[in-house]
């Protein structure tokens, strides 16, 4: 029989077995008897809900009182073009246009206040569902090849990451999401939660800072791998067809002692309870820290990169 995981957070039950959560894409999720349920995160249309529903409320505002697109754009100081790719939702409405829209069609606020609702998310949309269950698991453990995991990043680190985004991101995003992913750091303050963190020798040696700013970040490493509840292995060069070739990815226990697993793309993020995938991920992250240098080994070998800058 398929047992359940709760994630409080979230507020959404899983099935062992049947469910994974998938995004973007219309595919959804597998639902009981192999039909699909409705997805979490974007659907094909690319154009984010909140840019839609507002450049679609500030159409219908202007055409019932009979203020031409021109008109507006003329108001707003932006261009026609600008304004109708506002208005279909390929453009995020910007809060300077809705006010000059909500005063020349007299909305009374109405339209002004749809400028909280477009506010960058501070994840991406394939990362929240991820993100609600790492809040609340009691265990992390983490294998990481390409950079350093989020919750180890300095700031330096966060905005070099974000600052490099392909396709770039706008200034408010990178605010937005420089400031969750910081307070997001917070979660290695419970005592109570484990976290097992196994980096890639390349991944700290190809850090995507240098100078000062890299060396603060692997000191940074040190100070937080020697907390009792913290983890940090170092992964070293030279070891062939080890087991974690296959890319990154975390695995999270439940309150209930339930295992999710987690693997994310480049445009993709997968979190899913599913025992046989997960096992497969446990099986994966046993062999990496078994290949893996000792905590006090890591330490040490962190410490020594620092000492060659």
């Amino acid at each position: 029989m398929a047992r359940s995981v709760r994630i409080p957070a979230y507020g959404a039950e899983l099935r062992r077995g049947d469910v994974q959560w998938s995004h973007p894409g219309r595919t959804g999720v597998p639902g009981p008897g192999g039909g699909r349920m409705p997805g979490n995160g974007r659907s094909s249309d690319e154009r984010p809900m909140a840019w839609r529903y507002a450049g679609d409320q500030l159409k219908r505002w202007r055409e019932a009182v009979g203020v031409s697109r021109q008109k507006l754009a003329d108001e707003a100081g932006y261009s026609y073009e600008a304004i109708k790719g506002m208005e279909r939702g390929v453009r995020k409405p910007q809060a300077h246009v809705l006010r000059c829209a909500d005063e020349l069609c007299g909305a009374k606020g109405k339209l002004a206040a749809a400028e909280e609702y477009l506010r960058p998310q501070p994840f991406p949309s394939y990362s929240q569902d991820f993100m609600a269950a790492e809040s609340e698991a009691i265990a992390l453990s983490s294998y990481q090849a390409e950079f350093i995991p989020g919750l180890l990043q300095t700031e330096e680190t966060v905005r070099a990451m974000l600052g490099n985004n392909c396709p770039p991101l706008g200034d408010d995003t990178i605010e937005e999401r420089t400031k969750a992913r910081l307070e997001r750091r917070a979660l290695l303050d419970n005592q109570t939660k484990a976290f097992s963190f196994v980096i890639s020798e390349h991944a700290l040696r190809d850090c995507v800072v240098g100078g000062a700013a890299y060396k603060q970040q692997l000191h940074h490493l040190r100070t937080i791998g020697a907390r009792r509840n913290v983890s940090i292995q170092v992964l070293p060069y030279g070891l062939g067809a080890h087991a974690g070739r296959r890319g990154p990815f975390v695995l999270l226990e439940t309150p209930e002692h339930e295992h999710l697993g987690y693997e994310e793309g480049q445009t993709v993020g997968v979190l899913y309870s599913d025992a046989k995938k997960v096992s497969v991920l446990r099986q994966r992250h046993d062999m990496i820290l078994r290949q893996a240098l000792s905590p006090e080994e890591s330490t040490g070998f962190i410490g020594k990169l620092a000492e060659e800058l």
